[in-house]
């Protein structure tokens, strides 16, 4: 089995007197599709944080290819929520993603041959390639989203970190972008890590899940973590969850902003 690219040992985080999770033991490998789900405020965006090196845990450790987690490692990629440019952003499709090529480096940048051979490639790994000298402003936010996933794949990254990916895109997006991780995480063996409030958009490529609630956790396979079983014990309350057509239905949480949960094409 290969050795895990993340690893986390009696690791805990809080806040004064809240506490996200404690004694999380956890071991992500080359080639997972790992998952982090719960409701807003639980801890998922601290999660990514904390791998990111831009938060410290309280106690434990975590580790990235066996060595301690740096700001700014190039064996991170990174994918964040769509958040579209304005109209009038000159900068160019080809232009986001060569950020990811060389945004690393100081001064001033050579447009080499190697650099704009690499930019080419990625655009066209993300089916982006017809609209690379559009300004991004003009370009829908499935269409930015795909530059997001081509400039966080420059790196060709161990770890492929996204949080809430898919928020704000239409159903077709959501299956496209969701393909392009997937496809990294197959074919590229990158660990990628998933936040996203609701798991139907990738519950086909999902092998586990850490799902975070109440300074509780649980870690498994889809079937094992979500069921009405665990999620009632998790919140303290009545959660039912059903299954229709590969799909999940969550019924019944008491925080009104986790009833994302519930997708509409169930």
């Amino acid at each position: 089995m290969a050795e895990p690219v993340v690893s986390m040992n009696a690791a805990s985080l809080a806040f004064g007197d809240r506490t996200l999770w404690d004694n999380l033991n956890l071991e992500i490998r080359p080639g997972e599709f790992f998952a982090v789900l719960g409701p807003n405020g639980s801890g998922k965006t601290s999660f990514l944080k904390v791998l990111l090196g831009l938060q410290q845990l309280t106690s434990g450790t975590v580790r990235l290819q066996g060595r301690s987690v740096d700001r700014g490692s190039r064996d991170i990629g990174y994918i964040p929520q769509q958040k579209e440019f304005t109209h009038d952003t000159p900068l160019r499709a080809r232009d986001l993603v060569g950020l990811g090529v060389d945004g690393h480096r100081w001064g001033l940048r050579l447009r080499t041959a190697t650099y704009n051979r690499r930019v080419d490639e990625l655009l066209d790994l993300v089916g982006a390639s017809e609209y690379a000298q559009v300004p991004v402003g003009l370009l829908s936010g499935g269409e930015q989203q795909r530059l997001r996933v081509a400039q966080a794949l420059a790196t060709d990254p161990k770890v492929l970190l996204c949080d809430e990916a898919l928020l704000s895109l239409d159903l077709h997006h959501q299956q496209a972008v969701s393909r392009l991780v997937n496809e990294q995480c197959r074919t590229g063996n990158s660990a990628v890590i998933f936040v996203t409030h609701e798991i139907n958009p990738v519950i086909d490529y999902v092998d586990r899940v850490l799902y975070l609630a109440g300074g509780q956790f649980r870690v498994g396979t889809p079937e094992e973590v979500m069921t009405t079983e665990v999620l009632s014990d998790m919140y303290g309350t009545n959660v039912e969850v059903l299954r229709s057509n590969g799909r999940i239905v969550v019924v019944g949480l008491p925080d009104a902003t986790t009833h994302h949960h519930v997708h509409e094409d169930v």
